[in-house]
């Protein structure tokens, strides 16, 4: 199984309610994409001072399958009308889980 995880912080100029909520169902609709085996994704727990505010985590059987997703217009589209605007940084990794 191959994952990939990726955290973001919100703009510091803010983002509302509203767009946190949109982004929120963009994600839930990639849960569902055929190349998806697993999808959680959620707003940090506000226990540990310095974590950044939002992380996603999906699973696939392959990297190929990675790709595919990397690519698929739903989720670019996401990437380029919601996250981006709202995040000022984003860190990623991606790993063979074995």
């Amino acid at each position: 199984m191959f994952r990939h995880v990726v955290m973001f912080r919100w703009s510091e100029d803010g983002v509302s309610d509203e767009t946190k909520t949109a982004i929120a169902a963009g994600l839930d609709k990639l849960a569902g994409l055929p190349m998806t085996l697993g999808y959680h994704h959620g707003p940090d727990a506000g226990v540990s001072d310095g974590n950044w505010d939002y992380v996603a985590v999906g699973d696939f059987a392959t990297v190929e399958d990675y790709k595919a997703y990397a690519v698929e217009p739903g989720h670019v589209a996401l990437i380029t009308d919601l996250i981006k605007p709202n995040i000022s940084a984003r860190a990623a990794v991606q790993y063979d889980v074995g």
